[in-house]
């Protein structure tokens, strides 16, 4: 397989929704990208078990959500085995190695790294794009994450993914206001008023 650009985006996907749509079709164009691969976490960490619909009904809704032949829905942290990020990346670029990774995150991911397993190792194994979301791009410019690798943040997103770790860009763009959790708080209210 020839090598390729391959942006990353990891999560729950509980619900998938038009805004990781958005931001794989932004990645694509400003970063360059070959492809961009969505990656279904079987269960986040920092998230209720409770909460969580199965995996294949969240990889299923995912593949007829992205709806574009360069983006890739898989359920790859699942069959690695992982259950971190830090993990599920290594692994990636032990598996692909001609491949250029780049980690791709919402600005409100930004916010909260700091917490999350190994997250400076994240930072400097893999190159980052930084998507803003409203609300969260000013705290995120701010946060201690986006302060301690002040100096390696890149101009020009279009050299992001062959740049060397740590690396990373924010891409201001036209805001989506999808949200997953406002998705399933929607979803509770209208099945509260059922009753």
């Amino acid at each position: 397989m020839a090598s390729l650009k391959i942006g990353l985006l990891g999560g729950s996907f509980n619900p998938p929704h038009d805004g990781h749509r958005h931001i794989s079709l932004l990645a694509l164009k400003q970063l360059q990208l070959d492809q961009v691969w969505w990656l279904v976490s079987p269960q986040n960490p920092l998230k209720a078990m409770a909460e969580m619909a199965p995996l294949e009904q969240r990889l299923a809704l995912a593949r007829a959500m992205a709806r574009h032949p360069r983006i890739r829905v898989n359920d790859l942290e699942s069959r690695l085995g992982t259950r971190y990020t830090a993990d599920t990346l290594a692994l990636m670029r032990l598996r692909w190695p001609a491949h250029a990774f780049v980690w791709l995150m919402g600005a409100d991911n930004l916010v909260q790294m700091p917490r999350w397993h190994r997250w400076r190792e994240i930072v400097e194994m893999m190159p980052m794009a930084v998507f803003n979301r409203s609300g969260e791009s000013h705290r995120a410019l701010a946060g201690p994450a986006a302060a301690r690798y002040a100096r390696y943040r890149v101009a020009r997103p279009a050299e992001l993914p062959l740049a060397t770790a740590p690396a990373w860009c924010f891409l201001f763009s036209r805001l989506h206001l999808a949200s997953s959790t406002a998705i399933r708080a929607a979803h509770l209210d209208s099945v509260e008023g059922l009753r």
